[in-house]
């Protein structure tokens, strides 16, 4: 099939284009240049921030697809310009949310679609639920889905789960030289990570799935641990061994008031997606690591 994504140079839309790629699709990346494109791929260079320039050179392309996936869409204005630009030219519209759509207070155990108590002052979990509205507002036009991912994890991050050291980019170094990590909560909120690659299969798994039209997933990893073990894993791949101190939930909410997304846990229901016949997240979180922390150092000899 002919895919397009929306982003296509980034972490997560890189690996949709690789998992593309491998599966022998043709693929095209809307893109502003600053990275060169993969091989064998399409670029369309615009900035979707430029609204004439991008409806202008998606249209001089002449290209439709069977699949678009928006990777890179944080508001509401980002989702209209996907119904009004891209999904004429695609035959289903995917758009990649987040599970901070979600309020983190009094959340069932696990977390469902049918849960609809939802963000409604941290702006990036507020727009992004705005743009989910959007999107599904086309849902009488063309097939369109909305995915809802946790944790994101996999080579082209940075690794960690957690604060203080979420995204850490000296978290190697800091592990190997047997630095005590300082985790919110002393790093006891359980996590279900997603390994991107197994989340890019999910998105594309869309195309011809008719229970997935108009309809919104969660998108979690097969694995729930503590957060905590998120770090030890790593450390274990590295092989030494992990310490961690606590930083006091209402300490760390007093100084960054917009971490409130962290401090719960991130536990999701996948039996819907299941039941829609998507490709399931299935990477065990050791091996997702193990290839996350080889792709940042090499393997472990």
């Amino acid at each position: 099939m002919n895919v397009l994504v929306v982003g296509g140079s980034g972490f997560l839309s890189g690996h949709v284009v690789s998992v593309a790629l491998a599966a022998g699709h043709g693929v095209t990346v809307i893109t502003r240049g600053k990275r060169r494109a993969a091989e064998g791929v399409i670029a369309i260079v615009a900035d979707r921030q430029d609204r004439a320039a991008f409806a202008g050179a998606v249209e001089t392309s002449g290209q439709k697809w069977d699949i678009a996936i928006d990777c890179i869409g944080f508001t509401a204005d980002d989702a209209q310009q996907d119904i009004d630009v891209i999904a004429p030219r695609c035959g289903h519209l995917v758009f990649v949310s987040t599970d901070f759509v979600f309020s983190p207070t009094n959340r069932p155990f696990p977390v469902d679609e049918t849960f609809s108590r939802f963000e409604t002052e941290l702006p990036y979990g507020r727009q992004k639920r705005e743009a989910e509205l959007v999107i599904l507002s086309a849902a009488g036009q063309l097939p369109v889905t909305v995915f809802r991912p946790c944790h994101i994890y996999g080579p082209g991050s940075l690794l960690g789960c957690l604060p203080k050291h979420g995204r850490d980019a000296k978290l190697i170094d800091r592990l190997k030289a047997g630095e005590t990590l300082t985790l919110v909560g002393g790093g006891h909120f359980l996590q279900q990570p997603v390994f991107a690659p197994d989340l890019a299969r999910m998105l594309l798994s869309c195309h011809g799935n008719a229970k997935s039209a108009g309809e919104i997933f969660q998108a979690a990893g097969p694995n729930v641990v503590e957060s905590r073990r998120f770090y030890e894993i790593i450390a274990e791949h590295l092989g030494v061994k992990a310490a961690f101190d606590e930083e006091r939930i209402s300490d760390f909410l007093r100084d960054k008031p917009d971490g409130k997304p962290f401090c719960t846990h991130r536990v999701y229901s996948m039996l819907k997606a299941a039941n829609a016949g998507l490709a399931m997240p299935s990477t065990p979180l050791v091996e997702g690591l193990k290839q996350h922390v080889a792709s940042m150092v090499g393997p472990r000899v």
